[in-house]
């Protein structure tokens, strides 16, 4: 039996029986491809190998939750198999593992796949096949564009998003700052300075006194730090990955600069940041978060952590508990089952968009509390908020009140 008859017969079968019965009509079962009584076909592509092959533990851990679900008796009685397939952090890699996926595998859609490159060299292939590239695992705004790309949709808050935030602190706290900006010269860095002038408003001229790009093939960018010194700004935004955040953060403490130090939240890790640059030299710096730190003994009686717990215990027993990636992975799969769920029997590429488009407040278990996921069809930011964190010690230490970063007040 080809698949045409077979998906005809499985929803014609319901509407046949809502007449012999009176049920309504609407009931019937509705189904795209990767789609049966008894499963739902997934696609994912991951860095489980190449110069980012750290990140796979986020495939791991939605992996392992699924394994979950599928145990508890799946989705609407239906069990998830999840394809992740490994794109070395490759564009072209991406490009043939996702055509795999749709053309071959025939998945429902594709979810969580790691990378902003990666996930751009598949964007137009999947808008115009129509298959949903949800919950994109990559900070860039391009994934909230509704108008243009209505069949991709991001999770985490963008690099915008959290520019605009620090902005919005430092007219609350510092208005009369001269900021220097050190930024990664690409996407990831402008993206993080967009947002501060976004943010800043008509303030923005004259609050920036110097923007200094470097080049991640730079070996060292010691002398960009002594440029933005002797400009005297009192304000150091840092957007750098975590290599060149070590250096800067070291750095600064050498030349005796004393700026309000803040730090974009991909360099946040204490592990690889933090700690190879001296906790001394760290000691105020700002920082940004939305989900909680399964390290910071502040959660330690978190019904969200103990659940956390629970799962890695049983089906992840090898993971890194250090590792806040796999809070990543736990967060997007457990949104993920709420967006099908919410789907019922009509398991159709149109309506798994817009049930991810019609989210409104979702609580997640390792999010911070205050901070909850929602979308509309015009809005496919789903996590738009953040609250800041200051280094003291040997941890971070959170303040303030949450923040929206999408919202102009």
């Amino acid at each position: 039996m080809n698949r045409l008859t077979r998906r005809t017969i499985l929803a014609a079968a319901p509407s046949a029986l809502a007449l012999a019965s009176g049920l309504p009509a609407f009931a019937q079962k509705k189904y795209d491809a990767g789609v049966t009584d008894s499963e739902i076909k997934l696609g994912h592509t991951a860095f489980y190998t190449g110069p980012a092959s750290s990140y796979g533990t986020i495939g791991k851990a939605m992996a392992a939750y699924y394994r979950m679900v599928n145990d508890q008796g799946g989705v609407n009685g239906r069990k998830i198999t999840f394809l992740s397939y490994d794109d070395a952090y490759s564009p072209p890699k991406t490009v043939e593992q996702t055509r795999k996926l749709v053309e071959s595998d025939e998945v429902l859609f594709v979810f969580n796949a790691l990378g902003t490159a990666t996930n751009s060299a598949v964007q137009k292939y999947l808008n115009a096949k129509k298959v949903p590239q949800l919950f994109v695992s990559s900070g860039a705004a391009k994934w909230n564009d509704p108008t243009n790309f209505p069949w991709t949709m991001g999770f985490t808050p963008s690099y915008q998003n959290e520019g605009r935030t620090y902005a919005k602190f430092l007219l609350k706290e510092k208005p009369g700052a001269k900021i220097a900006i050190l930024f990664q010269n690409d996407d990831f860095g402008k993206d993080y300075i967009k947002g501060m002038k976004e943010g800043l408003g008509d303030r923005a001229g004259s609050m920036i006194v110097a923007e200094e790009a470097f080049d991640v093939l730079e070996p060292s960018i010691d002398s960009h730090i002594v440029k933005l010194k002797a400009t005297g700004a009192d304000v150091l935004f840092d957007v750098a990955t975590p290599k060149f955040a070590a250096q800067a953060i070291k750095k600064v403490s050498e030349l005796g600069w004393k700026p309000l130090h803040l730090l974009s939240y991909v360099s946040a890790s204490i592990g690889s940041v933090i700690k190879p640059a001296g906790f001394e030299n760290a000691q105020g710096i700002i920082s940004a978060a939305y989900f909680k730190d399964p390290n910071d003994p502040r959660w330690k009686d978190d019904a969200g952590l103990k659940e956390l717990n629970g799962f890695l215990d049983k089906y992840y027993p090898e993971a890194n508990r250090s590792d806040t990636l796999i809070v990543n992975g736990y967060n997007t799969a457990q949104l993920l089952v709420h967006v099908l769920k919410q789907c019922g029997d009509d398991l159709t590429r149109e309506n798994v968009m817009k049930q991810a488009a019609s989210l409104n407040n979702v609580e997640l278990g390792m999010l911070l509390p205050g901070i909850t996921v929602s979308t509309s069809p015009t809005d496919f930011a789903p996590v738009k908020q953040w609250q800041l964190m200051r280094f003291e010690g040997t941890n971070w230490q959170l303040f303030g009140d949450v923040i929206n970063g999408e919202t102009r007040e």
